[in-house]
């Protein structure tokens, strides 16, 4: 019995590509076990638990090297300059012109109050959301109806939370009663189908307990009160992670190296002059208190660069000799920092602002891959997370307050719900060009002028009536020839040679 076994196992062996005495290729490089994978024992705990476990931790790195370290202050106010700018701005769609004027106008006077602390206005809300949810991974804004009488243009404001108002450890509910059948996991209740039902807020901010001897309180705030900004990369992720998390470690490793070659600089510049006196008599030192003295009687005397010290006969002096930096700490350092652009999102030019040997191509091409990821992050967290609930708030309360005609807006919600969020515009390096290249898309009907317009943040039917605007002003005030506009050189040539040179 035992040899008929033994024969099937070699037939089994062979079947299967291997033999007794030769182990198996692993189907991937990473997945074997020899020396290159040594200590790599990865786990396989889901986001959400990785974040509870975490989350707090990398919290306080992330903000601690905001505060501290130049390059992550850096990262961040380029990322959100180019994110939000002056502003994501809205434009309405309605299909009657009055109506679309009306809600442009009133919506312009509402961004000045729109902040529940006065602070800013909405589109400095923006750039703090952004700032919040780059820095600290996820930030909270909650959406606080206001009385009329409060004197507001429609009454609404938005009140931004920190992160840390939501605690990651709450799985009770200690903001209030909790429905049955409703769950709570890391601060955020989650009805019977798994829909956001409600958040457990604290009512203060944690990290300022000295100021609440009391203790901290919970309260229950609903799902459709709040908007939860942060960039999910897993399915399932329920609250956000800190950008930096990827870069901390090196970050913080290398802002000890450069503080350590600092140091090593401000030591080697400590050259000091010493003079033996043969005769072994020694007057008083160039340089030194007379009041103080060592415990042989010798004056003490300061040692600091260029600093000429008499020390008396018979005594040597050793002092270190410490190098400089060396002509590996240049590109080292890019290295280092390349990889931490790479971490963040950003090109090296952005995280550093060196330009060394960048030209009009490399930066271009440099920075259409990062504004690649800015507009993935403005219309999928800035505008579906923020921008769009808020203006529907927003309507909601000034059709209920009166502002604008609640029957109307009953009878067709769409046409007041339809806009279009437009980031500010990209800026080349060289506008001649992109000028150039954008009147010939449109004088060979490749672009409209309004999807020209649009890219360049404004609204194409308000730049018209402002042209219209300026040149009847202009024709009045007699300011141009003829009082008609010129034609550019690129559009008179097209149509020439469309029409046969009539115009």
């Amino acid at each position: 019995m035992l040899p008929i076994l033994q024969r099937a196992s070699r037939v089994m062996q062979r079947w299967m590509g291997s033999s007794p005495t030769r182990t198996a290729t692993p189907a991937y490089n990473s997945t074997g076990t020899g020396h290159a994978v040594a200590g790599w024992n990865p786990g396989d705990t889901a986001i959400n638990a990785l974040i509870a476990g975490g989350g707090d931790s990398l919290r306080r790195q992330s903000r601690d090297m905001a505060r501290r370290n130049a390059w992550a202050r850096n990262a961040i106010d380029s990322y959100v300059a180019n994110s939000v700018g002056a502003g994501i701005i809205p434009q309405p769609k309605h299909p009657d012109p009055k109506v679309k004027e009306q809600l442009q106008q009133l919506w312009l006077r509402w961004t000045d109050e729109a902040d529940a602390s006065g602070l800013t206005d909405f589109y400095g809300l923006q750039a703090l959301a952004c700032r919040t949810s780059i820095e600290a991974g996820e930030c909270f804004a909650r959406k606080r109806p206001r009385l009329a009488s409060d004197g507001l243009t429609v009454p609404l404001q938005i009140q931004l939370l920190e992160p840390e108002y939501l605690p990651l450890t709450d799985v009770s509910g200690g903001g209030g009663k909790v429905p049955a059948g409703n769950q709570v996991r890391w601060g955020i209740e989650f009805d019977k189908i798994g829909r956001r039902a409600a958040y457990h807020f604290y009512r203060e901010h944690p990290c300022e307990t000295p100021l609440f001897f009391g203790g901290l309180q919970q309260t229950r705030v609903p799902a459709d009160s709040v908007m939860h900004l942060f960039k999910p990369l897993r399915p399932g992720q329920h609250r956000g992670e800190t950008w930096m998390a990827p870069v901390l470690l090196a970050l913080h490793e290398l802002e000890k190296y450069d503080r350590a070659t600092l140091v090593k600089q401000a030591i080697s510049t400590m050259v000091v002059f010493f003079e033996s006196d043969q005769s072994g008599e020694m007057g008083t030192p160039a340089f030194g208190r007379d009041d103080e003295s060592d415990s042989s009687g010798m004056p003490l005397q300061g040692l600091q660069p260029g600093a000429y010290v008499q020390v008396p006969h018979g005594r040597t002096v050793d002092h270190s000799k410490p190098p400089d930096v060396g002509t590996m700490y240049v590109d080292f350092m890019r290295v280092q920092l390349r990889k931490i652009a790479a971490g963040l999102g950003l090109t090296y030019e952005q995280l550093t602002g060196d330009l060394t040997g960048v030209n009009y191509s490399s930066i271009r091409a440099g920075l259409l891959e990062f504004r690649r990821r800015c507009e993935a992050f403005q219309h999928q967290v800035m505008v579906f997370q923020f921008c769009r609930p808020v203006w529907r708030a927003w309507i909601e309360a000034a059709a209920l307050a009166g502002v604008i005609d609640a029957r109307d807006y009953a009878k067709n919600p769409a046409y007041y719900l339809d806009v279009e969020w437009q980031p500010q515009a990209w800026d080349w390096v060289d506008p001649l060009k992109d000028a150039e290249a954008e009147i010939l898309l449109i004088d060979n009907l490749l672009k409209s002028r309004s999807q020209a317009i649009k890219g360049m943040g404004y609204d194409a039917e308000s730049v018209d009536r402002m042209i219209a605007e300026d040149q009847a002003r202009e024709d009045k005030a007699k300011l141009r020839r003829g009082g008609k506009p010129a034609a550019s050189p690129t559009r008179e040539a097209n149509q020439k040679e469309q029409f046969g040179g009539t115009q």
